[in-house]
């Protein structure tokens, strides 16, 4: 039977023969390719940022703008360019391989159907299955040519818009100086005139204060230094400190004279009284060893005597206390006669000290007031 996948010659070279030959069906599919490199060329055409349209008036200009310098002419320069390929023999086939047989023949039994013609039966399912797989590389191809644009593209948008944040962030940050500064010279004017209206009132109100106080302070200093609220430091001095020490010095010095005194009176008076004893014991011893007629009058006359002494006693204490009672007290009644009267003289100038010295805080707090009032 015949078997076109046994490979024999005769198959090859119809083969060959019909790859030399142009497919019809091939030759559409390059033309849709073509096709739609075009479509996809003018697309991106399409999509490629432009320039706006000049307005009314103008037109665009073409502009040198690389780095370089370009001779610019009226038409492009064309040169004429020839090439000629060496001439090569086509190499001839290469002959089928038939490796040397091995094994033994075996009989075999081919059912009807088994067999199939390959030109007609396989090849339109490779031609099938090539085109898809060769359509498919050309899609995916194509669509990583597209993801590239895009992602160039997007690149350059991004590249853009960096650009323009950080100008937009550029400015705003400028507009946030300018208004920080505007709001800090407002306030440095605002802080200006509050300190010049604020000066303004306390030279208005010291100057009323002058006015108003012009013919009341010297009426009210008129008064208080009439009531004794302004007073000498130095005499104040005297009156507080030197008088009340200068008072008990005397007062002492008077109570140790006084108590010398006394001590004095009460000697003079044991003295005599001691003497009026001893005379009367020597008269009666007299009366006792010479008998007299005289006896009596010798006592009263010594009696006499005793008590004239006694009273020029008297008289002369009566005379140094100017005045005093005529018959002399005892001891302890002058002595707190004159305690009573050491306390009282304490007692009046403690009362002196303590309404100079209310006098004087009345006077400091009188003068405090019209300093406050007198301040702007």
């Amino acid at each position: 039977m015949y078997a076109k996948r046994w490979g024999e010659s005769r198959s090859l070279e119809t083969a060959c023969l019909q790859t030399s030959q142009p497919d019809p069906i091939e030759l559409q599919r390059q033309q849709e390719t073509k096709r739609k490199a075009l479509a996809r060329k003018r697309a991106r055409e399409h999509l490629r940022l432009r320039s706006p349209e000049p307005v009314e008036g103008r037109k665009h200009v073409d502009v040198q703008t690389e780095l370089y310098l370009e001779e610019l002419a009226d038409r492009v320069i064309e040169v004429d360019m020839e090439c000629q390929t060496d001439a090569f023999l086509d190499r001839p086939p290469t002959p089928l391989f038939i490796p040397a047989k091995t094994g033994r023949d075996v009989a075999t039994q081919i059912l009807e159907g088994e067999l199939f013609n390959f030109d007609v039966e396989v090849k339109p399912m490779l031609e099938v299955l090539v085109g898809k797989t060769i359509e498919q590389a050309l899609l995916e191809v194509m669509e990583e040519e597209e993801l590239a644009e895009l992602e160039t593209h997007q690149q350059q948008f991004e590249e853009l818009r960096n650009l323009e944040l950080a100008e937009v962030q550029r400015l705003e940050e400028q507009e946030r100086r300018h208004q920080k500064e505007k709001e800090h010279r407002r306030q440095q004017q605002l802080a200006v005139l509050h300190k010049q209206n604020e000066t303004s009132q306390k030279i208005a109100a010291r100057a009323y204060a002058k006015v108003y106080l012009a013919d009341l302070l010297p009426s009210v200093f008129g008064s208080l230094r009439d009531s004794g609220y302004f007073y000498d430091p130095i005499e104040r001095d005297i009156e507080i400190g030197f008088l009340p020490w200068l008072m008990h010095e005397v007062d002492k010095r008077m109570e140790y004279h006084m108590v010398g005194r006394i001590v004095l009176d009460m000697m003079i008076r044991e003295v005599v009284e001691n003497r009026l004893k001893m005379f009367e014991q020597l008269g009666v011893k007299e009366s006792k060893t010479f008998p007299d007629e005289n006896d009596k009058q010798k006592k009263e006359s010594l009696a006499t005597g005793a008590e004239q002494v006694i009273d020029d006693v008297n008289q002369q204490d009566s005379q140094q206390t100017n005045g005093s009672l005529e018959k002399k007290p005892s001891v302890e009644e002058k002595l707190s006669v004159e305690r009573k009267s050491f306390a009282e003289r304490k007692q009046s100038v403690e009362k002196d000290s303590l309404e100079k010295s209310a006098s004087v805080e009345k006077k400091k707090s009188i003068e405090e007031v019209p300093s406050e009032e007198t301040e702007p």
